[in-house]
């Protein structure tokens, strides 16, 4: 397995003898690993810019693998996330794969299966980082517009023509096509169809924010 980044397994197990075991396979693999005892250990050292997925055991001291992955879904936090165990259940693989895990191990596993798993669960990181930078990247765009342009993007990416536009904000046509042309140019879209993709991005919701 290729991993050109600083994607790391966090392996998160109370028995300090599996820890070592999979702590040994990641690194026979070529991947970088950081072992923890608990989930509160682990939440402890949390820090947003760490890259890769957690592998997380069920039945830890203190707080479970499943509160613990509980806690992340409810404060999204998106770390890809593959909970193993000795005593699972359909209940608890339903309730697991429902808050996002990427896939739920039986121990004993097959080393194989379980690397599988990881280079899934290090695809998935990847992807989700990719936009998370994208969504910032046109954020700092839009910061570069001045009032005029934020309202003008709002219309023309709501379906507007610059006429409606020109008769809502009680300007001319030109001074839109001014102000669009300037707004287009700062957000670095070269169609209308860029810049609908670019504002459905930083607004979901579809709600044009100009009044």
């Amino acid at each position: 397995m290729r991993i050109e980044d600083n994607s790391t397994v966090f392996i998160v197990d109370d028995d300090y003898a599996i820890r070592e075991s999979l702590s040994d396979l990641m690194d026979s693999a070529g991947l970088k690993t950081q072992i923890f005892a608990s989930a509160e250990e682990f939440l402890d050292g949390w820090d947003p810019k760490m890259s890769g997925c957690l592998l997380l055991d069920v039945r830890l001291p203190g707080m479970s693998g499943m509160e613990m992955q509980s806690a992340l879904f409810q404060s999204g936090i998106a770390i890809p996330i593959i909970i193993m165990t000795a005593h699972g259940d359909m209940p608890m693989v339903r309730r697991a794969m429902k808050a996002g895990a990427v896939e739920f191990l039986i121990k004993p596993f097959n080393d194989e299966e379980l690397l599988q798993a990881v280079e899934q669960a290090f695809e998935l990181d990847r992807a989700h980082r990719r936009a998370g930078d994208q969504v910032r990247s046109i954020q700092d765009r839009t910061e570069t517009l001045n009032e005029r342009e934020r309202q003008v993007m709002a219309l023309v990416t709501a379906g507007l023509t610059n006429k409606e536009v020109a008769d809502k904000l009680h300007l001319s046509v030109v001074t839109i096509k001014l102000y669009r042309g300037q707004m287009m140019k700062k957000m670095k879209a070269e169609t209308l169809a860029d810049l609908v993709k670019m504002y459905e991005k930083i607004n979901p919701s579809g709600e044009p924010k100009a009044s």
